[in-house]
This record gives C-alpha cells, sequence and structure tokens, in this order.
C-alpha cells in the first residue's frame, strides 16, 4: 500500500460521508427553521446561517452573498463550485480520488461511486426549491448509501478497507458533534425554552437528521429529553452514528493497521486519548460542564486526529 492510495482511500470516503453528512445537516436546519417558526417566530436568516457555521463556511457563503434566505443557502450547500464543501464538489471529489485507486477498489465500488456522481450531477445540474429539497436530500443520502454498501458486500477487510472506513468514521464523528451544536447552542430560540414543546420539537428533529428516531425510541419510549438524547449520540456505542460508536470503529481501524504494518503511530495514541475521555464520562457530567464546551473539544481533538492520521500516511507502504 503507497501512501499516496492511502490517502485516496481515506479521503474517497471521507469526501462521500462528507456529501451525505452536508444533506443531512441541511435536513436538519430546515426542519428546525419550520419548527422555530411555528413557535412564533417567522424569521428564517438565523436558522439558515447557523448551518453555515456549523458546516464551518459562513465566511465562505458571507464571500458571496449578503443575505441568508433559503434559496442562495441552499444551492450553496448543495451545488455551488465557489463552495468546495458543496454535496456537488464532494462527490465529484470523492470520484476522482476514486479513480486515483481504482485497481484498489471492486468493480462494484467504482461502479457504485460513478453512478452516484452521475445521478447527483443530473439532479443537482438546477437550482433546488424548498418544494423539490427533500427528494433531492433523499437521493443524496441514497447514493452514498449504495457506495457504501458496495464498499461492505465485496471489500476484503484489509488494510484497503481499513482506510476506507477511517475516512468515514472521522468524517461522521464530525458530523454529529456539529448537528448537536447547532441544535443546543445555535437554534435554540432562547434559554427560556429548554423544557418546552418547541425544544423537545428540535431535538426530535436532531434525531431524524442521524437516522436514529426509531432506535431511540425503541430503547427509551416516549422520554425526550436533551439528557437521553445527548447521551444516545455522544455515548451509546449501539448507535452508529454516536461519538463512542465512531470512536471505536477508529480505534479499531488504527490497530489493524498497527497489526498488519507492525508500528503503533501517534494517531492511534491520540485516538485512545479520546476514546478514554468518552469512556469515563457521563451524560451529567457533560451538560454540568457545558455540551458546547465539550463538543467543541471533541471537534478540535477530531480535527488534530485527522491531521495526525494524514501524516501517518508515509509510513504505510
Amino acid at each position: 500500500m503507497l501512501g499516496k492510495n492511502a490517502g485516496g482511500l481515506y479521503w474517497m470516503f471521507r469526501y462521500i460521508e462528507r456529501a451525505e453528512n452536508i444533506a443531512r445537516l441541511l435536513e436538519a436546519g430546515w426542519h428546525i427553521a419550520l419548527t422555530r417558526s411555528n413557535g412564533g417566530n417567522g424569521k428564517g436568516a438565523n436558522e439558515w446561517r447557523s448551518i453555515l457555521t456549523t458546516a464551518g463556511i459562513d465566511a465562505a457563503y458571507h464571500e458571496k452573498y449578503a443575505e441568508y434566505d433559503s434559496a442562495s443557502v441552499i444551492d450553496f450547500l448543495l451545488r455551488d463550485r465557489d463552495n468546495n464543501s458543496s454535496v456537488l464538489c464532494a462527490i465529484e471529489a470523492a470520484r476522482t480520488n476514486a479513480r486515483t485507486v481504482r485497481t484498489a477498489l471492486s468493480g462494484e465500488v467504482w461502479e457504485a461511486i460513478n453512478q452516484c456522481w452521475m445521478t447527483l450531477k443530473s439532479t443537482l445540474a438546477r437550482p433546488v426549491t424548498e418544494r423539490s429539497l427533500y427528494d433531492t436530500l433523499s437521493s443524496i443520502r441514497h447514493g452514498t448509501s449504495v457506495v457504501r454498501g458496495a464498499l461492505h458486500g465485496t471489500m476484503l477487510r484489509n488494510d484497503i478497507y481499513a482506510f476506507s472506513r477511517l475516512g468515514t468514521f472521522i468524517e461522521r464523528a464530525d458530523n454529529t458533534a456539529r448537528i448537536l451544536d447547532v441544535k443546543y447552542y445555535v437554534l435554540l430560540p432562547s434559554a427560556a425554552f429548554v423544557g418546552t414543546s418547541i425544544d423537545n420539537a428540535q431535538w426530535e428533529v436532531i434525531l431524524r437528521s442521524v437516522s436514529a428516531e426509531r432506535s431511540y425510541h425503541w430503547l427509551n419510549g416516549g422520554d425526550v429529553s436533551p439528557y437521553s438524547i445527548a447521551e444516545f449520540l455522544i455515548l451509546d456505542k449501539r448507535m452508529p452514528r454516536s461519538l463512542a460508536f465512531c470512536y471505536s470503529k477508529i480505534g479499531q481501524y488504527l490497530a489493524l493497521l498497527e497489526q498488519d504494518y507492525g508500528q503503533r503511530q501517534d494517531s492511534q495514541i491520540l485516538s485512545d486519548r479520546i476514546c478514554m475521555r468518552l469512556r469515563s464520562a457521563s451524560v451529567q457530567s457533560i451538560f454540568e460542564d457545558g455540551l458546547h464546551e465539550f463538543l467543541t473539544e471533541f471537534i478540535a481533538d477530531t480535527s488534530l486526529l485527522a491531521n495526525h492520521i494524514e501524516t501517518d500516511f508515509r509510513f504505510y507502504r
């Protein structure tokens, strides 16, 4: 395995996950904006801006647009080529990386990413209206899911698979943390709304945005509270998009690489430290110390881990 191939696989699946995550974040923010509007505030600019802030692209958006209207934000997130994190750019970047490592991929994985790119290129050729937004977001999630399914069903569980999954779970952990942060610290209208029907409705939207609503209710029945939902999305290792689950998988695949290459890297040391922090945390301590502060530190640590993993690519040869 050459370092450039490791990087190509890692980034291919980071971009695939990013495209889906942008779609999920947009859907969450869109529904929360509707919920808040129903709560008596018809102004949506703050909600749309918070989506961009969470995605880390508010400054780039503001360079191009003066207002935070729904049409401009949707277009910027889904299909604007000036936004490198747009869904269209992410899918194109994933396909470009797939081409560079095509010999490392099964035919089914290549066909899946190529079909995903062609479908979304056609779907996003024109501006997406709010009326067609739901169907478009569903198409994005379906296309990326097919690529992951092809990976699971056809690839050897070797270093190629490990690099692919590392890209997926680094991106996913970052996204789940950002979605939680945008809910609790940015989109909540006021501290006075905590615990009200508006607050609970918004937490339900967060569950739907990470495909966790049904599994959450299987475990918790009708109990919907910020504490139980945050615990589920941060600490529950059974939930495939929780922070704890993502880091258990990151640790697993870094350990596989250590076994294959006979060398423990700095990225594994940092991953173990983050895993230990998650294992020792409780939802009570997280809220007492500040959910926003916890998530901010987690996002920074995940970014640092991603940098370490990329630096370590040179050892995989």
